[in-house]
């Protein structure tokens, strides 16, 4: 049996529902914040049963979940058991940015357009839920005989760190794989993305009447200089390159302030968040101790407090001799599903993929989505993925595991 031309035609028959079942996804919203994501969870789990799946829905406790700032996450986990060897994980995540606002398409519409079906959460990555499923259910019903598992790990908190999705199914052992795959929001074979580390300062000084500024002690002047010396090292960072193709170098921005008592009033306080992406060759926690150095020696103490909070650090995603080797597999079935050539490289964003690597798992990031990652709009308006792209990621999927496992 030629595994790939049955897979094909698997997949043309199916196309349809592999659109409907993206579509429902996308109409049902997720969005993180505010993180009330067992709904979606409970209608992914049914669509999966109504294919034949045993699903099993593994809720996260309720203090686990407020301490990550949300509101409920069931996270769900499929196991076909084709015989005894290694298990390979499909991980691809439900939650979604909230959709902000310059949409010409309504956000949660799942509207089908010049082949680009729209929505938030259409790309990242709602669309690996469809692609990883029916790429199991084409391995199932095209009879192949495998020597090993298949785990769909549908999970519900990327983008807030991934700690009660995959990272809790691992601290829990609910999950032990040795491979694992997950979206890449293009359909470029990626081993490597950044870290990243966002910290929280407080600049604290005394409030005063606008009218006699001299009596207390400005926070938002203070903070003022801060920022210049913030805005000083990012620019240095555009001179330390990375060696991965697709990752530039390091970046810094101040994405949130706030502060201030009233327009007649001294500030007292202003706290900002700092985003800082790490490239694969650097030390995270080098990294770390340099800005809070950086931080302490900007804000004069005259009178002013300044205080450092880490909120997260993910560690880059850096390839491995395993990993390459996966990722070398993929890119030889999708260059010869897609009919070009499909290379490996790293992005410069951050996800929950890191959190198998640091377990020792060979991972490398593979999914539905356009040639380019800024084509998919992902965490812009518009966000979209071509609908080609579904059953042609589906095949590649099928065939890695097939050769992984055969």
């Amino acid at each position: 049996m030629d595994l790939s031309n049955e897979l094909e035609k698997y997949f043309k028959h199916v196309l349809a529902d592999q659109v409907d079942m993206l579509a429902r996804l996308v109409k049902t919203p997720s969005d993180n914040p505010p993180g009330d994501c067992a709904p979606l969870a409970e209608v992914v789990a049914n669509l999966l049963e109504e294919m034949g799946f045993t699903v099993e829905r593994h809720a996260v406790p309720n203090e686990v979940v407020a301490k990550h700032e949300m509101r409920s996450v069931t996270n769900l986990i499929v196991r076909e058991v084709f015989g005894p060897g290694p298990t390979i994980a499909l991980n691809a995540h439900g939650d979604v940015v909230p959709p902000g606002d310059g949409w010409k398409t309504d956000p949660y519409g799942g509207e089908i357009i010049d082949g680009w079906l729209y929505g938030r959460g259409a790309a990242v990555s709602k669309s690996d839920f469809v692609t990883y499923a029916y790429a199991l259910a084409a391995l199932k019903k095209c009879g192949q005989k495998l020597k090993g598992t298949v785990e769909l790990h549908l999970t519900y908190d990327e983008e807030t760190g991934g700690l009660v999705g995959p990272g809790w199914l691992l601290e829990q052992d609910i999950v032990k794989p040795d491979y694992a795959i997950c979206p890449a929001f293009s359909y470029s074979v990626t081993t490597a993305h950044n870290g990243c580390l966002h910290l929280e300062i407080s600049v604290t000084g005394k409030s005063a009447h606008a009218a006699m500024p001299d009596s207390g002690t400005d926070a938002l002047r203070a903070t003022n200089h801060l920022l210049t010396k913030l805005y000083q090292y990012s620019d240095s960072l555009k001179s330390k390159t990375s060696n991965i193709p697709g990752i530039t170098h390091p970046t810094l921005v101040v994405g949130l302030i706030e502060g201030g008592i009233n327009t007649n009033v001294v500030p007292d306080k202003i706290t900002l968040r700092v985003d800082r992406r790490i490239t694969p060759e650097e030390d995270a926690f080098a990294v770390e101790d340099e800005l809070y150095s950086l931080i302490q020696k900007a804000v004069d103490s005259g009178g002013i407090t300044v205080s450092t909070k880490r909120v997260l650090l993910a560690l880059p995603l850096q390839p491995t001799e395993k990993s390459e080797a996966l990722a070398a597999l993929i890119s030889k079935h999708a260059s010869a599903v897609f009919g070009e050539p499909i290379t490996t490289g790293g992005v410069p964003l951050y996800t929950d993929a890191r959190l198998y690597a640091e377990q020792g798992i060979p991972t490398v990031m593979y999914g539905a989505g356009p040639k380019d990652i800024l084509d998919a709009n992902g965490h812009r308006a518009d966000e979209r993925v071509p609908i080609d792209t579904l059953p042609k990621v589906s095949q590649v999927i099928a065939l890695t595991i097939a050769s992984l496992l055969g």
